[in-house]
This record gives structure tokens, C-alpha cells and sequence, in this order.
């Protein structure tokens, strides 16, 4: 009989959640609803000095806002925890001392300076670097001299001779020879553990039945099989692992800092929604099929399968990325947009946030919708809106003040002042017949001048419909003052 699916989130936080974490954590969400499982989310913050506090709230807040929702861990609770590593040191402790009570590890007391010298010789006599056994059958004798020489002592688990299969969900059936999978070290002198035993132990005492995680982590898959075996798992019990695909850089390079892997905390404030971060990026390496794009958080649950995820790396594309984002700004509602968009201008001080300045972005968001791909491009757009004085943008000056901007501009005003219904359709209307039909100019030289004299720059929302918002009043005064320059 199966057992119910239980999938685990376990980031070290050392700073904001990039790309990588956050496509592994979508996996695991998708995976555990889509099978009505446990998603559990745990922190390994076994390394003190470089996961802080304020990094362990930052990946809660990040989750939480992209709307991965967790059953167990932080927060949440639940029958398993504490849910913080720090918190589980005893814990790790009683297992390696029950590792060494069972001669499935034992101490180890090489120097680092004894170890890099084996690794310098294996790698001269081009073997494979890796620990050389030399404490696996200390005598009394020698382990009393390590004490006398105040040695500190590693606990090292004995990897057995031969081999380590496994059955990957993604890759299929995978192989390790121990010869390459040397004795690993399991704790530090110090007692505190290191991944592959925290990991492993975790994994088993909360009962997580699938590990779905990255790539680069499948060679430690068959130490942490190792730990289940000393732990008393039979194979059967193990947990199913799936390695996910490596993200790869436009430069065909893992995706990294290096070349341009940044944190979701920069996307969020660069103004992409939650659901078009989890679209894009449940696109790196699954498909729903039918080559769909745009795909949403319920139909994700109802679709995704481990299965069905690639084994080849996926490139990341920020303009796939942007094409996603704008298309669901676009599907939004102006009530939801305005709730999205609000925050932004408030933040760079386009508005207060009075009840009649949202209620003008709200009659200007329709005229914008279909123009951005990210909402940090709304200040900018609509800041025209509620200057007292226009500045005109530096590169345009020169365009304003050219002697046919000054005759396009003395014939709108000349033009606009006498309608009493101003509205998108009237201003359109006048300026067409009088700059097109009767100057005989092209549009982009027309309205170019207008433009700039009215928003403050040679791009903008729709012209008509800006200087509707904008009113008579101060249109007609902002292009007076454009003729005065």
C-alpha cells in the first residue's frame, strides 16, 4: 500500500530566495496538491553565522506572498517539529552517538593538515580524492594518544563496499560505486552536524515520502541513503527522490549571481505578480503539454507530475518572464490592478494616497493596462498627472523648443480652447483636422510636440486620453508653458 505523499521545502537561507529555491518550492507545492499530500517547509539553518534571523522571516514572507501555502513547519506547526534546525541539535546528537554505538561511524581524529596531505597524494597518484580510512579500526592505544594530543574528533560514517541504487523519478535508475562515495563526515568536532545528517535525519523522523530537489545534490543521495540504513529504514521506506533540472544562464551556465540570477525579493519590488513568478517558473523544465504558456496556481495543482518534469537543464528568459507578467496584468481587474499598482506610486511619491488621487489612477489605469509588463513602470507613466509644474524631460527639451514645435504648438492651443466637451474623442478630433488634415503633417511630428508639452516626455500613455485626464485647464496651461521656453 502507497503511502500518503509528503514533500519537504528545506532552503538554508543565507540571503534572499532566488530563482532555484523558489522553482524547487513550486514543484513540491504542486506536487503535494496535486496528490493531496503534506507540503512541509522546513529551515536548515545548522550554519548560525551566515542564516540570520532576518533571512528565516524573509523566506517565510516570500512563500507567503507567492502564495505557497504550507501545511507543516513555521508558523504553522505541527507534529513533527521544531521546524528550525538550530532548534533540533539534540536530536542530531543522539543519532551519531547511536551511529558509533552501532560501528556505523566512529571518530575520526586526522588534522586538516593530514587530510589535504592524503587528498595531495591520491591526487598525484590520480585517484579520486576522498578519505582514506586511516580511523576506521583505531587500537585503545592510538585513540588514547589523539586525546593526550588534545585532538578534536569528527564523527565519520564507514560507507560499506559496493554500490548504491536508487530509483530517480526523473532520471530513473541511478548507481553509485562506493569506491567514489568515500567515509563522510557526519558531525564536527564541535557536535554540530553537518547536511547529510540533519538532512537525512529530518527527512525520516517527519516522514517525508518524496524529496524533490536540485541536481547538483544528487551525488549526496547515496550518503543520505546510508543514514536511513544506519537509522534502521528498509529500502522500502526510504523516501523517492526526483532531481529537478539545473536553471541555466543566458550564457548556457548555471543560473547564478554571475550571470544574472537575482533574488525574488527583486522581482517583487520591480512590480511582477506572485502568480506570473510561479507560471514562468513551473515552466523550467515541465509542460502542461499542448505547448501552453500561461497556465494558473489551480490548474498547476491539477496538472503538474513529477513525471512529467525534464531532465535536461531549462534556460531562464527574463523576456519570456516579462511576456507572462504582462499578460496577467492584463487579465487583471482595475480593482485589482489599482490595489497592485498603489502601493508603487505611493512609494515613489506620486501620490499620498487621498481618496481623489485614486480615484484618478483608477480612471487612468484602463489607458496603461495594456502598455506595462511591470508595475514599477506606473510612477513614471502617470506621474504627469499630479505634478503642480511640469519639467520636460532633458532629451526632449531640444524637440519642444524647435521653431515648428512652437507653430504645431500655438495652432493646438489656438484650436483646443474653444471646446466645451473636452474629452479623448473632441481633443482627438480637433487636433487630427487641424495638425493632419489642414498643416498636412504626420502624425509622430503633431502629436510629438503636443505630447511632450502636456505628459513631459516624447512617451506616454495615450495622448487623448491623458490630456482628458489631465483637463482642460491644465492642458492648455502646460502647453502655454511649453511655448514660453
Amino acid at each position: 500500500m502507497s503511502r500518503p505523499v509528503k514533500v519537504r521545502f528545506a532552503p538554508s537561507p543565507t540571503g534572499d530566495l532566488h530563482v532555484g529555491n523558489i522553482r524547487t518550492a513550486l514543484f513540491d507545492w504542486a506536487y503535494a496538491r496535486h496528490t493531496g499530500g503534506t507540503f512541509l517547509f522546513r529551515i536548515e539553518d545548522t550554519d548560525t553565522t551566515r542564516v540570520t534571523d532576518e533571512y528565516i522571516k524573509a523566506a517565510i514572507d516570500t512563500l507567503k506572498w507567492l502564495g505557497l501555502d504550507w501545511d507543516e513547519g513555521p508558523e504553522v506547526g505541527g507534529d513533527n517539529g521544531p521546524y528550525l534546525q538550530s532548534q533540533r541539535f539534540d536530536i542530531y546528537t543522539h543519532w551519531a552517538h547511536t551511529f558509533i554505538e552501532q560501528k556505523d561511524a566512529y571518530y575520526c581524529y586526522c588534522t586538516p593538515q593530514e587530510l589535504e596531505a592524503v587528498r595531495e597524494a591520491q591526487r598525484a597518484a590520480n585517484q579520486a580524492p576522498g578519505y582514506n580510512g586511516h580511523c576506521r579500526e583505531l587500537s585503545a592505544e592510538q585513540i588514547a594518544e589523539y586525546k593526550r594530543q588534545e585532538r578534536g574528533a569528527v564523527v565519520r560514517m564507514r560507507m560499506p563496499e559496493g554500490t548504491t541504487t536508487f530509483v530517480d523519478l526523473i532520471r530513473g535508475e541511478m548507481q553509485f560505486d562506493h569506491k567514489f562515495v568515500p567515509d563522510f563526515v557526519l558531525a564536527r568536532a564541535d557536535g554540530s552536524p553537518l547536511y547529510t545528517l540533519a538532512v537525512a535525519v529530518d527527512d525520516v523522523l517527519m516522514k517525508v515520502t518524496h524529496i524533490l530537489r536540485g541536481e547538483d545534490l544528487l551525488s549526496s543521495t547515496p550518503r543520505q541513503i546510508r543514514v536511513y540504513q544506519a537509522m534502521g529504514l528498509k529500502e522500502q521506506e526510504y523516501p523517492v527522490f526526483a532531481h529537478l533540472p539545473f536553471v541555466m544562464g543566458a550564457d548556457n551556465a548555471k543560473l547564478s549571481k554571475r550571470n544574472g540570477e537575482v533574488s525574488i525579493a527583486w522581482y517583487r519590488d520591480k512590480g511582477f505578480l506572485p502568480e506570473a513568478i510561479c507560471n514562468y517558473l513551473a515552466l523550467l523544465g515541465w509542460s502542461p503539454g499542448d505547448d501552453r504558456e500561461n497556465v494558473t496556481m489551480k490548474e498547476l495543482c491539477e496538472l503538474f507530475t513529477v513525471e512529467k518534469v525534464n531532465s535536461s537543464p531549462a534556460r531562464f528568459d527574463m523576456k519570456k518572464l516579462e511576456a507572462i507578467n504582462g499578460d496577467k496584468i492584463r487579465a487583471l481587474t482595475i480593482e485589482d490592478f489599482l490595489s497592485w499598482v498603489l502601493p508603487f506610486l505611493i512609494k515613489a511619491g506620486v501620490i499620498s494616497g487621498t481618496p481623489d488621487e485614486i480615484e484618478l489612477v483608477k480612471r487612468a489605469l484602463p489607458i496603461i493596462q495594456e502598455r506595462i509588463i511591470m508595475f514599477s513602470e506606473v510612477p513614471a507613466m502617470l506621474k504627469f498627472l499630479f505634478v503642480q509644474e511640469l519639467t520636460i524631460e532633458s532629451e526632449s527639451l531640444p524637440k519642444i523648443k524647435d521653431a515648428d514645435a512652437k507653430v504645431i504648438l500655438r495652432r493646438s492651443l489656438k484650436e483646443l480652447e474653444p471646446i466645451s466637451e473636452w474629452t479623448h474623442t473632441t481633443i482627438e478630433a480637433v487636433l487630427r483636422t487641424s495638425l493632419i488634415d489642414e498643416m498636412g503633417l504626420k502624425p509622430r511630428v503633431a502629436f510629438g510636440a503636443v505630447r511632450i508639452a502636456t505628459t513631459g516626455g516624447a512617451v506616454s500613455p495615450p495622448l487623448f486620453e491623458s490630456m482628458e485626464l489631465l483637463g482642460k485647464e491644465a492642458s492648455l496651461a502646460r502647453i502655454s508653458a511649453a511655448l514660453a521656453l
